[in-house]
């Protein structure tokens, strides 16, 4: 196979896939819905996330002053909206009125979640970074909600059964195919146990 060389670009923001979350904030009076692409999980214990916003969005300004917001998983059936809130503004309309996407309350913080999203996760900010162009919102993670038709009669939840959307580039996808389980490369085969066969004694009279 013949390889082919790598043309170079400057540094840029090439990494994907990304989820395109709906991220929630405000309160059940007044809450708001953004789309973000720039977030992901930055530690375990404590479970630690962020989100990334350009500080002339309308959310920014809710956010920093509640100290909380809610990332909720978008799915392929969501993408639509998802894509309406994040090219327009909360500050000149209301995008749950023209999306149909409902709120309901959550159980840690005073912003609403989404009703429509499998998973949200409800989210303290405990650290605000200026990189530049975007601000990080460093979050506790202080509670997980998800969707209890997912979840089979062992408890198991089937995050793989949400439809989730994934963003690449500009444009959407919906996540495919299982090709593998963490740890798959290194685990080790099963071996078949053997069967011994029990030979019967024959009596010939």
């Amino acid at each position: 196979m013949d390889s082919q060389k790598k043309i170079t670009w400057r540094g840029g923001a090439m990494l994907a896939p990304v989820p395109p979350v709906m991220v929630t904030c405000g309160t059940l009076e007044k809450p708001n819905v953004l789309t973000i692409g720039w977030t992901g999980i930055l530690n375990t214990i404590p479970p630690k996330t962020y989100i990334s916003v350009r500080p002339s969005r309308y959310s920014y300004d809710l956010i920093k002053e509640n100290g909380e917001f809610i990332i909720n998983l978008t799915t392929t059936h969501m993408i639509k909206a998802a894509d309406y809130c994040g090219v327009r503004s909360g500050r000149n309309e209301d995008k749950f009125a023209v999306t149909g996407l409902h709120i309901e309350e959550a159980s840690k913080v005073a912003c609403p979640m989404l009703v429509e999203s499998p998973v949200s996760l409800e989210c303290s900010v405990t650290d605000v970074v200026s990189l530049g162009s975007h601000d990080m919102f460093i979050a506790d993670i202080l509670a997980v909600n998800v969707d209890s038709s997912f979840i089979d009669k062992d408890g198991k939840f089937h995050l793989d059964k949400c439809s989730l959307a994934a963003y690449a580039h500009g444009e959407y996808f919906s996540l495919g195919q299982k090709i593998g389980s963490f740890g798959f490369s290194v685990k080790k085969k099963k071996k078949k146990k053997k069967t011994k066969e029990k030979v019967g004694k024959v009596v010939v009279k």
